[in-house]
């Protein structure tokens, strides 16, 4: 299949009908505002259904709807949408629904304003919602990869029946690159055997979703089995090493800050400073294990972010404080820049 030239919110959005998504549910905000629009567009096309809720809360409450039947089912929206949907995130955990959310972040906190930013990792990595629960979080850094997690994000919904975040910014939302998107099918299981309204498949017993616990020991035992599937998540764990093998500052980032530091990196390289780049695919789970395997030539890690470091916590822990963690972010609409990068580094050799 040859690639095809595409602005990125509509390549995401056509990756997840490729993908099979038949449903989607959401409400305007921008940077992703394309998303929608294609869907609205192209999915009775597929004889999918589009409807724009009267809000986010409205939104996420469709898609807790819709994912308790089965169904692919997505919506996306921008940070603070996102952030009123956190109730229904923790909805959709507690009852154990499959779904994909992606969240085109931008500036904050509050509304903020409308340009790329990643200060939404603390709320996707950490749960915005209320309760022990955690989403799975990709951190895709280019538009393809974005594409192909988009399409992966509904085989791990279904395998862990836990809602799926892919957390993407404003650049990668706008921007346009040539872009392969195939034709997919999931990884849904046995999903008749637990979906609402498959009465045949379970010789006519009705299936009952809840997250109300009234007693304590009930409720602990269903976070006890949380826990469990969290735990196991742990596998799924992704992460990129560029130019390791010798580095003595590795710098830390994700999505496309991190597109950015590699750029710096093979400037720095060209001028003998040995420099690598590890960055998470999956920001939850974290990808402990690659951190912790870093080479024993590496003295410093610098963590540079499009936000005032929200990661760096997880890159200490991952790290077990063995070398210092230095930051570097900008925010509001900037990026770091190749230049700024560059700078960093050089006082770390310095």
């Amino acid at each position: 299949m040859a690639k095809v030239l595409m602005k990125g919110a509509e390549a995401l959005a056509q990756a997840a009908i490729s993908g099979g998504c038949r449903y989607f549910f959401g409400y305007p905000i921008t940077p992703q505002n394309e998303v929608p629009e294609y869907m609205a567009a192209h999915l009775p096309e597929v004889g999918g259904v589009y409807v724009q809720g009267e809000s986010e809360v409205a939104s996420i409450n469709m898609v807790l709807g819709a994912a308790s039947t089965g169904a692919q089912v997505m919506t996306s929206s921008s940070s603070p949408g996102i952030s009123l949907m956190s109730e229904g995130l923790s909805y959709l955990a507690a009852n154990e629904y499959p779904a994909v959310v992606l969240n085109v972040m931008r500036g904050g906190p509050g509304l903020g304003g409308i340009l790329p930013a990643q200060g939404d990792y603390g709320q996707a990595t950490r749960g915005g919602g209320n309760g022990d629960y955690h989403l799975m979080v990709l951190a895709p850094s280019d538009l393809q990869e974005a594409v192909d997690l988009i399409q992966k994000s509904w085989d791990y919904a279904f395998k862990y029946m836990n809602p799926v975040m892919v957390i993407a910014d404003g650049f990668m939302g706008q921007m346009m690159e040539p872009v392969e998107i195939k034709e997919r099918k999931a990884e849904k299981g046995d999903w008749q055997k637990w979906a609402v309204g498959c009465f045949r498949e379970r010789g006519n017993k009705r299936t009952v979703f809840h997250s109300l616990f009234l007693a304590a020991e009930p409720l602990e035992e269903h976070n006890k089995k949380l826990m469990k599937k969290y735990a196991e998540m742990q596998k799924e764990a992704m992460c990129e090493e560029y130019m390791l093998d010798d580095a003595e500052v590795v710098i830390a980032s994700f999505g496309t800050t991190a597109r950015i530091a590699k750029t710096a990196i093979m400037h720095l390289r060209a001028e003998g400073l040995k420099v690598g780049l590890i960055r998470p695919i999956t920001v939850y789970p974290f990808p402990y294990e690659n951190f912790k395997k870093l080479p024993s030539t590496v003295r410093h890690i610098l963590d540079v972010e499009m936000n005032w470091g929200q990661m760096i916590d997880d890159v200490k822990l991952a790290t077990e404080c063995k070398y210092p963690v230095s930051f570097y972010g900008r925010c509001g609409g900037f990026a770091p820049s190749v230049e700024e990068i560059e700078d960093e580094v050089r006082k770390l050799f310095a």
